[in-house]
């Protein structure tokens, strides 16, 4: 099977080259490829864009069939009984990739599965989804590969998109050693909020992941409350104070603090580690 063509009203139509003996009409063949057994139904002979029906295709030929179901470009069919493997078509690599938005809201699963159809006749270009800035990107050979791409999603699909270049996800991090507080008091009548946490910010390169260690002595901050500490950093983290990107390679040593018996709480002080985290 050396080409897929993926029809909006006719479906998957599969292009292949007989390489010996003979394929016949409404008859199964096996893809050994996939391990699976196909169902083939009408045999074409395409001359341009007419398809022309015929009851058998011999050595030589290159004819099409509609609508196999495991059948992908590259895959080799041939007789169950005699199975073979033929090398699979070695498809050059994507080098520039482009974000791809929907000119009118709405469109977004129309653009998901058009671009899913072509991928079956164009295995050439790749689909990616950057959860992070909310985009779909594709990635093909070059521009104009990409601007053909989106030219097909229009006539064949009929939808409209803008081409436009990626976000980079940034990341933030820090390059020296600090110690903050961070305090949160809140007393507006009746049940208030405090929470008191000493944290020391250092960079590390261990791992991206935040380093969280627990120096407190003497109960200063209740064992209870150490938990909501780090939750409240790690999400935090989420969001740098620079431009807004998440951090990494940051080690926080809680190592002092204070609590009030009555209105510290877990909320107090997972906010009180957020305030630090804004401070360093």
């Amino acid at each position: 099977m050396f080409k897929t063509i993926a029809d909006p009203f006719v479906g998957r139509l599969s292009l292949f080259r007989v390489l010996s003996g003979s394929i016949s009409a409404d008859s199964s063949i096996y893809n050994s490829t996939q391990d699976k057994v196909e169902k083939v139904g009408t045999l074409y002979l395409l001359k341009g864009k007419n398809q022309i029906a015929v009851d058998k295709l011999y050595a030589g030929e290159i004819g099409a069939v509609s609508k196999l179901q495991y059948t992908l470009t590259g895959d080799t069919l041939c007789d169950a009984a005699k199975p073979i493997v033929y090398g699979k078509i070695e498809f050059p690599e994507p080098c520039l990739s482009m974000t791809v938005k929907p000119k009118s809201k709405g469109d977004e699963d129309k653009i998901s599965n058009g671009l899913h159809k072509l991928l079956e006749e164009d295995p050439t270009f790749k689909i990616s989804r950057d959860v992070e800035n909310a985009e779909t990107i594709i990635s093909g050979l070059g521009e104009i590969h990409i601007e053909i791409i989106a030219n097909k999603l229009k006539s064949k699909y009929g939808v409209d998109v803008v081409l436009e270049t990626p976000k980079v996800p940034y990341r933030e991090t820090i390059r020296k050693t600090s110690d903050v507080q961070g305090k949160y008091k809140k007393q507006s009548g009746g049940h208030g909020q405090y929470g008191d946490v000493w944290i020391k910010f250092e960079p590390q390169n261990e791992t991206e992941d935040l380093i969280f260690v627990d120096q407190i002595v003497g109960g200063v901050v209740p064992r209870q409350y150490i938990p909501a500490v780090e939750k409240g950093l790690r999400e935090a983290m989420k969001h740098g104070v620079l431009a807004g990107y998440p951090v990494i390679g940051i080690k926080a040593t809680l190592h002092d603090g204070s609590y009030h018996p009555v209105d510290s709480s877990e909320m107090a002080f997972k906010t009180a580690a957020s305030l630090a985290y804004k401070k360093e």
